[in-house]
């Protein structure tokens, strides 16, 4: 705490009234990356894993002496790393969001950041932008950057060895990999999930301690009684449907979970899905209780 109060001592004595509208927010994201530094040592640990895995396996291949003449086996290590770090920016969104607001109860620097003018609904928006816009872009950035490496290793290894290079460029469609998951990214585990999001946040927010079981009981309970008094599984078909990341034939066409196939999406079918906006209605309501819950909450 005595770090933020170092750091933020210009913006408190600062003349509210002189602020621009969007310096709270950005100064709040700020606030983000230095108190939830997994939000982006995560990806990049992850991205350093896919291009130390990548090494030993050119390396293994290299030393079988096996030139690579089929796409499918060009691309597949590509496709590992941005699935990866599609999932592993996925596990980081679900754990920040539980944490994100119990955390400043915990450590008692909710205290210090109530004393800035920063409302508790700008908190609360900034919290909720890290998994809907933050943690993806650093998943799309990281996977180019991680493509590019891994796309230059490749070329240098086959020039080595007197290989051409021609049918690794050719096969590799980066440019649709990135744009597709970056669709994934936004789309599916930002705006579809919006709804897991925020209510991650109300509980966070609520809870005093143990807030992933606040979070997960109550669905689970539901989903029992439903059972027990009707013998039915509507509530799991739904619960198994919202979080499969959006209607599963719009996001990956046939169930093929190649990071290339950009021209077979469904765009209209997923932006303008019902349930879609139904849940960033959810998303809205729980912002707001959030926010209010905030309001009234002080250290744990």
């Amino acid at each position: 705490m005595s770090t933020a109060s170092t750091t933020f001592n210009g913006f408190q004595q600062g003349n509210a009234s002189t602020l621009h509208p969007t310096q709270p927010f950005l100064w709040s994201i700020r606030r983000e990356f230095w108190e939830f530094r997994s939000i982006y040592i995560a990806p990049l640990g992850v991205a350093l894993l896919v291009l130390f895995s990548f090494v030993v396996s050119m390396a293994r291949v290299t030393h079988q002496a096996q030139p690579m003449t089929e796409a499918e086996v060009i691309q597949r290590p590509y496709n590992f790393a941005a699935l990866f770090l599609m999932g592993i920016c996925f596990v980081v969104s679900i754990f920040y969001c539980l944490e994100a607001l119990s955390t400043e109860r915990r450590d008692r620097s909710i205290l210090f950041w109530k004393s800035l003018p920063i409302s508790d609904f700008t908190t609360v928006l900034t919290k909720f932008s890290i998994p809907i816009v933050v943690l993806p872009v650093i998943a799309v950035v990281l996977t180019i950057v991680t493509h590019v490496i891994m796309l230059l290793l490749n070329s240098a290894v086959l020039l080595a060895n007197g290989q051409s290079v021609n049918m690794l460029w050719s096969s590799l469609p980066l440019g649709q990999m990135w744009m597709m998951q970056a669709y994934h990214m936004l789309v599916l585990h930002g705006l579809w999930f919006a709804p897991v999001y925020g209510w991650l946040l109300l509980m966070s927010a609520w809870a005093g301690r143990l807030a992933i079981l606040w979070a997960v009981v109550p669905f689970v309970v539901i989903g029992v009684f439903e059972k027990m008094l009707f013998n039915s599984e509507h509530f799991g078909h739904w619960m198994m449907y919202r979080f499969g990341g959006a209607p599963a034939s719009n996001a990956y066409p046939g169930g093929h979970m190649a990071m290339h196939e950009w021209a077979n999406l469904h765009f209209a079918e997923v932006l303008f899905n019902p349930s879609l906006w139904a849940g960033l209605i959810a998303a809205a309501v729980f912002l707001f209780l959030t926010a209010r819950v905030r309001r009234s909450r002080g250290p744990i």
